[in-house]
């Protein structure tokens, strides 16, 4: 009789469960194939290596000790980096936790209570005091027919892997932002000592305009504007000033220091361009070498996860339940086999009726999922197109140091032209000094080029990966 009982719940179960329904919701999102982002023709003159990928520390590659000692302090004390890290450890608890909710349950407890009956109430007694103990223990298991609770927890699992892998994303981030912090500081150091020199310029040609003006050669005017030329320079030197100052203020915030850490920091050297190359088939390894995108696409698994947990909600569900222990009402030994008692109680749970909230649900869980594949889509995308620009600079900007050095060198000679006029009194020394204001921003203008393909070298290193390796995410994959 109880199994008819049962065998009838079941199959009431199963006929009603059309009731609440997921039909016609579904996701939207598609994953972009990375073999159908076509790279060859903007890479046409780029060398091809399969084994020229950033190594994981490229840093020590560039042969500046203080750099490399200014990264590790960084990736030891960055703040953002710990918040990344806690996150990770947020996201692995969690993934513990939807762990632990598929498992079954067991527990067990015990009580002892004693109350007096009052004499107010003549039903239940003359004023006398009873006492009631009990032990028991407990079991309780979703049997998870349609394995959503291991959906959960997959999920959970992917979300996890996702914030472990943007740890590594964030240590990236810092290791290049250092570099070109640093290079930055370099520059500004460069910056400096033009606008030093400028302002020497424009204060012996001041002197030597009042000398003219004493003799009657130059009058007035001249010397107004050569007052002019001064105060421009010395704007120009604090503002050179200003920017090391900012410099060595950015460097301190990265390194998760005070200001006074970032003064210790020496003068840089100009970095050497690194030696990099892409592989044949760019947009798909990148798909492993780069920390975000093996993160989006660890999002884009969890929510898939997500829709498969929330679609099994629509379905009929079977818990077991068991209790069993000993009870005594008065003061007798608890431990008799009369006392005890048990409890079997399997039951079955149908939605047939929920104001829409499991749609709504599913519906929100597949905005989720077609929001991780526009996310992927749009990282990789981004990343094939930075990857290429930055190779396209880099080309332009060696064509560009080639032009400004013959550019360097002929201001250079003019220089010295002018000045050998000058001392062989053919030339005047205003004539000499304006020519050595040309060599100046040839000077600066070269070195501006050279901060820049330091930054974009470091930027190519950054959008290649940044030493981040697929063979770390297939060693999260098997935890």
């Amino acid at each position: 009789m109880r199994l008819q009982t049962l065998a009838a719940a079941v199959g009431l179960t199963f006929a009603l469960a059309g009731c609440v329904t997921s039909g016609g919701l579904h996701p939207n999102g598609a994953l972009t194939d990375a073999s159908s982002l076509k790279a060859e023709r903007s890479l046409s003159n780029v060398q091809v290596s399969e084994a020229a990928w950033p190594k994981d520390d490229w840093w020590t590659g560039l042969g500046d000790p203080q750099l490399t000692a200014l990264i590790t302090e960084a990736l030891r004390d960055n703040p953002s980096l710990a918040v990344a890290d806690a996150r990770a450890r947020q996201a692995q608890a969690a993934a513990g936790a939807a762990d632990a909710a598929r498992q079954p349950t067991a527990g067990v407890g015990g009580s002892f209570a004693e109350a007096r009956i009052p004499t107010s109430i003549p039903v239940l007694g003359t004023g006398h005091t009873g006492a009631a103990k009990y032990v028991y223990g407990s079991f309780k298991w979703d049997l998870d027919l349609w394995g959503g609770q291991r959906a959960t927890w997959e999920a959970a699992l992917g979300q996890q892997r996702a914030a472990e892998i943007d740890a590594q994303a964030a240590r990236i981030e810092v290791s290049t932002n250092v570099a070109r912090a640093y290079v930055q500081l370099g520059y500004a150091y460069t910056q400096q000592d033009v606008a030093a020199a400028e302002l020497k310029r424009a204060g012996d040609a001041r002197d030597l305009t009042r000398q003219r003006v004493a003799a009657g050669i130059d009058n007035q005017m001249q010397l107004k504007q050569s007052d002019s030329e001064v105060a421009s320079a010395e704007g120009q030197k604090a503002q050179a000033d200003r920017s090391v100052d900012a410099a060595h203020t950015a460097l301190s915030v990265l390194l998760g220091k005070g200001p006074d850490r970032g003064l210790d920091i020496t003068r840089p050297q100009l970095l050497p361009p690194a030696a990099l190359s892409v592989p044949a088939n760019l947009p798909v390894e990148l798909v492993g070498h780069r920390a975000d995108l093996v993160a989006a696409r660890w999002h884009v698994e969890a929510a898939s996860k997500d829709i498969k947990s929330a679609k099994t909600e629509f379905l009929p569900n079977v818990n077991i339940g068991a209790m069993a222990g000993l009870i005594n009402l008065g003061g007798g030994n608890l431990f008799s086999m009369q006392n005890r008692f048990y409890e079997a109680a399997p039951a079955i749970s149908l939605p047939i009726f929920d104001g829409g909230r499991r749609r709504a649900n599913l519906n929100s869980k597949d905005a989720q999922y077609d929001l991780a594949v526009a996310q992927y889509n749009k990282t990789l995308v981004s990343a094939v197109n930075e990857v290429a620009d930055d190779y396209d600079a880099i080309a332009s900007m060696q064509q560009q140091i080639a032009a400004q050095q013959r550019a360097l060198d002929a201001a250079n000679d003019a220089w010295k032209l002018a000045e050998q006029r000058y001392k062989a009194g053919i030339g005047s020394y205003l004539e000499a000094l304006s020519v050595r204001q040309e060599l100046l921003a040839a000077e600066q203008r070269m070195a501006a080029l050279h901060a820049q393909q330091s930054d974009l070298n470091v930027q190519l290193i950054q959008a290649l990966g940044g030493g981040f390796r697929p063979q770390a995410d297939a060693e999260l994959s098997s935890k």
